[in-house]
């Protein structure tokens, strides 16, 4: 199954445009934990858990894990999340992007190593370095068209070209059409759009039609959910991965905190519906 159609089908069967973002800071995790050999797997299996089916996908990020040197748990818990929340994609957040021979290493730690199901990539070195994320035919990826961050603005906003085109639409349709001649890789290719700025969404989606587009920058960065549902969706109402990452992993301090992370998913989950 493509990586979109496992999507779609996590979309309907939860009924949610929410994805969980797993960032786990060992300085935030409850008492019980701190200090345990194993802390990292152990919070975001939890978390994984508590809230798979209010999910469109989870989403752990990479850093998190290699800064802790517990790249071993986090092959640990993709594999948890396989096994016992299989209609739940797994989008490994890395945000790479180098050249060919090296982006064919990347491309098999992310898939073969973490056996992540989609990947983030940086674009920004062209489309000799995005081809080696593309030979997996049953893999998404997700590439980064306007970030959440503020300073985003600085390179993505720059206007090219005689009609002024900003660089985040052209990298838009050559994701969407250059990048993928004739519909070849339909069902594989994603962006990233912020929440924090809904009318680039909205632009976004005009260009790219119906592909999924992952969305972060709601919770803890204040991006408004009635926007970026509205400016985000499909014609169906889906269309989107609205990612949200500390809001959830960090709504509890006790050893309740994934009872309480259930419970800020469900009211994100709900809230994002109320605009679909």
């Amino acid at each position: 199954m493509k990586f979109t159609e496992q999507l779609a089908a996590a979309w309907a069967k939860n009924d949610s445009l929410l994805c969980v973002g797993l960032d786990p800071d060992p300085a935030r995790f409850p008492a019980h934990l701190q200090d345990k050999p194993d802390a990292i797997l152990r919070f975001c299996a939890e978390i994984a858990d508590a809230t798979a089916d209010l999910a469109c996908a989870f989403k752990p990020q990479i850093a998190y894990f290699a800064a802790r040197r517990a790249e071993d748990q986090l092959e640990a818990l993709i594999a948890h999340i396989h096994d016992r929340h299989p209609g739940v994609p797994v989008i490994l957040d890395a945000k790479r992007g180098d050249i060919g021979s090296t982006a064919e290493q990347y491309a098999i730690e992310a898939f073969e190593r973490y056996r992540a199901d989609a990947v983030t990539v940086n674009p920004y070195m062209g489309r000799d370095s995005v081809e080696p994320w593309l030979a997996y035919p049953d893999k998404g990826v997700i590439l980064l068209c306007r970030t959440s961050n503020p300073g985003g603005s600085d390179l993505q906003f720059l206007k090219v070209g005689a009609g002024g085109t900003p660089i985040y639409e052209l990298v838009a349709r050559m994701v969407a059409e250059d990048w993928n001649p004739d519909g070849k890789y339909a069902g594989r290719l994603g962006l990233v759009v912020g929440a924090t700025f809904p009318g680039e969404i909205a632009r976004v989606r005009q260009i790219v039609g119906e592909m999924p587009l992952l969305v972060p920058g709601i919770g803890a960065q204040g991006g408004d959910i009635e926007a970026t549902v509205n400016a985000g969706k499909t014609t169906a109402g889906s269309g989107l991965m609205i990612n949200s990452s500390r809001a959830i992993l960090y709504a509890g301090k006790g050893e309740d905190y994934a009872a309480a992370a259930r419970q800020v998913a469900l009211e994100t989950r709900d809230a994002i519906n109320r605009w679909r």
